[in-house]
């Protein structure tokens, strides 16, 4: 089958370099292979609900350094189950995947790449493998915990605004002898705290990965107080929870049962402050890793995985996603990529280098910790 129209969107939550696959996918369609690229908005809900446009190069000039999508996107349009409301105004969930089928059929589409994390991909998917749909998928997450890829476009943007967001909360801690707290993103991963953590000076890192309990979290900062240091900086991974305990969440979708994480690092700072006394600020970065320019590493990795997930549709190799392994962009199968998420694993090399700096996760002996520090 040759493929002469081709269906672009992003799902999911934005993450900085979603224009730049987009402008990728455009170009690469015009340029290299004579195929019509078309534009569908708002996630999969465009797909449900018919709302696209063919692009020209018009549509996509000036987008490589744009953060968010020009395209539009939504966490919570998964066709199979889909919020429908209805005439009385009562929110329903239904399977709108037919109307996805012939939309696609009525938009004269021959594949579609879908850039998207977890989620969306896990969709793409099944749609591939239910509905018979060409697909090809681009990973996207500032999360980085998609399996089968190194990185993920986004990530290096979201670590390098937490990074500057420590440096900054560092000179503040320091003037006041403060205990400073800064949450940031991942959800069930820990990757954007452990190297925004490692890269920004941190005291104490808490990841999901690794329970804490707040003994040796305190230890620390009584060792740094010793050392003629009476201020420290802690980096909270949203998803992070204490041994025993469970993870914070801000709100949940009644429709769709989506539970958004957040508030972990309150609960901590008062833990904190009522156990030792310290004097505690709270800082939640939240969508500020998500949007901006992306950095120019996210720029390059976002325009190769867009020409590579091109060819792969033109070249009808349909149920992949494109990857990052060892420096080359792949193609892996969709059903290997999806089901499972890349966490940090805990005895890892960036783990042990953070633990031989004297850096803290809260699994430690106390009194080895306060040792540690002379």
């Amino acid at each position: 089958m040759k493929v002469r129209r081709l269906g672009v969107l992003t799902g999911g939550g934005d993450a900085p370099g979603l224009n730049a696959v987009i402008r990728a996918v455009v170009k690469s369609c015009l340029f290299s292979h004579r195929v019509t690229p078309v534009g569908i908005y708002d996630g999969f809900s465009g797909l449900v609900e018919g709302k696209a446009k063919e692009l020209e190069l018009d549509d996509i000039w000036g987008i490589l350094p744009r953060g968010g999508t020009i395209l539009g996107t939504t966490n919570r349009h998964n066709p199979f189950r889909y919020p429908f409301r209805r005439p009385d105004g009562v929110e329903e969930i239904v399977d709108a995947s037919q109307a996805v089928v012939r939309n696609f059929e009525k938009l004269g589409l021959d594949a579609l790449v879908v850039i998207g994390g977890d989620g969306s991909l896990a969709i793409a998917e099944r749609m591939h493998r239910e509905l018979g749909l060409p697909v090809v998928g681009v990973p996207k997450t500032i999360d980085n915990d998609i399996s089968a890829t190194e990185v993920t476009f986004g990530f290096a943007t979201a670590m390098e605004a937490a990074a500057d967001a420590l440096d900054r909360l560092h000179t503040t801690a320091e003037a006041h002898h403060r205990v400073m707290l800064l949450e940031v993103m991942g959800r069930d991963a820990g990757w954007i705290a452990l190297h925004a953590g490692l890269a920004g000076g941190a005291d104490v890192i808490l990841i999901p990965e690794i329970p804490f309990r707040f003994e040796p979290v305190i230890a620390k900062f009584r060792a740094r107080e010793r050392r003629g240091r009476p201020f420290s900086l802690v980096v909270v991974a949203e998803g992070a929870a204490p041994q025993g305990g469970s993870q914070v969440f801000q709100a949940e979708d009644k429709v769709t049962g989506w539970k958004r994480l957040g508030g972990i690092s309150y609960l901590v700072a008062q833990e904190i402050a009522e156990r030792s006394g310290y004097e505690v600020r709270v800082t939640v970065l939240g969508h500020i890793q998500r949007g901006g320019s992306p950095v120019p590493v996210d720029r390059i990795l976002a325009t190769r995985f867009g020409v590579e997930a091109t060819r792969l549709a033109v070249e009808g190799q349909f149920g992949t996603m494109v990857a990052l392994q060892c420096g080359e962009i792949v193609s892996v199968p969709l059903s290997e990529a999806v089901g499972h998420l890349k966490r940090v694993p805990v005895n890892s090399q960036l783990v042990k280098a953070a633990r031989a700096i004297g850096i803290v996760f809260g699994d430690e002996d106390p009194e080895m910790v306060e040792a540690s520090e002379g």
